[in-house]
Formats: C-alpha cells, structure tokens, sequence
C-alpha cells in the first residue's frame, strides 16, 4: 500500500513538472535557498515543566520526574527549483531537540539531585513542491506540501530497546508570504509539520506552525 502511494505520489508530481509552462517575463533566476526557524508548540504543550510539587510528604519520601524542559525550536534549510512562475520543487532538512533533567524532590519539595541532561531530536528530510498564486517582483504568495522521512533519537530507549526510530513525516505550508528585494528576500509560513511511525508513536503534531526564513535566489 505504502509503495502504490509513494508512486502515486511521484507520477503526480513527474506530470505537474511535464505540464509546467516557462512564463518568465522578467524572472532571471530558477533556484531559491533559504533558512529559517519555527516554533516547537505542540512540544511545549505536550513535555513541560509540572505545575505543582509535592509538598506534603514525610521528608523520607522522594520521585524523580523529568523537569527543567528545554525547547531548542525548529532549524531548517531549503532548496528549491523554480520550473516557472507558480511551480517549483525541492528539498528540505529540519531539526528539532527537546531536553530536560530527571529531578529528585523529597515529601517536602526540596531538589535532592539534579540528573544528567536528557533529550530527545526529530531530524526530518524530504522533497516539497511549491505552488505560488501570486508572482511579483516584491511580493509572492504561496502553498507548499512535502512528504519523508522522520528519524526519532536521543537518550531514551524504546521498546526495542534502540535509541532510534524512523517514521513519516509530513509538512504543509497553507500559506506563505515573502517580501522580496532584488535576489533577497524574507518570508514568514503558516502550516504545521507532523510526524509519526504508528498511531501509538506519534513524535509532532501540527508542530512548526509558525516559520520565518530568510533567502536568495539565484
């Protein structure tokens, strides 16, 4: 089933790069690079710092749970060939850590120890297609999708007892805006990413909803 989608998927985009007219008017460039940063809400949401600690307990008493949450955001990198004014198809890298420490308390709350720092990365890689709607020199609207691969690592081990997992990862843009002056340009993007390996290992919902990036095209 997943072999019939993915090729679907590349018959798809082999007819969209076929059937792409080459309407130029004043466009002299065909690849566009940028970076960019988005933002980690889902994972905020989900892995964050407890809102209370026990403090009624006999000093005796102590549990370790993880604190002290850090949220590192969304680092990508994208490349993309434009085919003519409304399509262009590429690729895309992007990273994302969470970290946090085990912290021992007592009945009364009081920090007992603070273990080593533990996280946990999604590393995604995949071609994504681009379609804009509106093509100026100083201004671009646009929609995007892209479809690969999720690899999950960090200090924690899972059920097969391995520190890495692979799954899907999927990633819309909704809508893009970029403001442009000459070859340079600076966007901000709507969207959200997703990634997952079954429904029981799901590693980003709608994360990275917001993205700014800054570029050059070429």
């Amino acid at each position: 089933m997943k072999r019939k989608i993915y090729l679907l998927i590349a018959l798809c985009t082999l007819f969209l790069v076929c059937m792409a007219e080459t309407k130029w008017d004043h466009i002299t460039w065909r690849n566009e690079v940028r970076i960019g940063w988005g933002d980690q809400l889902f994972e905020s949401l989900m892995w964050h710092n407890p809102t209370f600690t026990v403090t009624t307990m006999p000093a005796t008493w102590q549990k370790t749970a993880p604190e002290r949450y850090r949220h590192n955001q969304h680092l990508w990198a994208e490349y993309q060939y434009r085919f003519n004014y409304w399509f262009s198809l590429g690729g895309m890298a992007d990273i994302s850590e969470v970290g946090w420490n085990n912290v021992t308390r007592d009945g009364t709350g009081q920090i007992l120890n603070i273990g080593k720092r533990e996280y946990f990365y999604n590393l995604v890689i995949m071609p994504t297609i681009r379609f804009t709607y509106f093509f100026h020199p100083n201004v671009n609207i646009y929609s995007g999708i892209g479809i690969g691969v999720d690899i999950n690592g960090g200090t924690e081990l899972n059920e097969k007892n391995k520190n890495t997992d692979f799954g899907v990862a999927v990633n819309g843009t909704v809508l893009g805006i970029s403001a442009n002056y000459r070859r340079w340009f600076a966007a901000v993007d709507f969207g959200g990413m997703t990634a997952f390996r079954d429904k029981n290992h799901v590693y980003m919902t709608a994360s990275r909803i917001i993205n700014v990036s800054i570029g050059a095209r070429f």
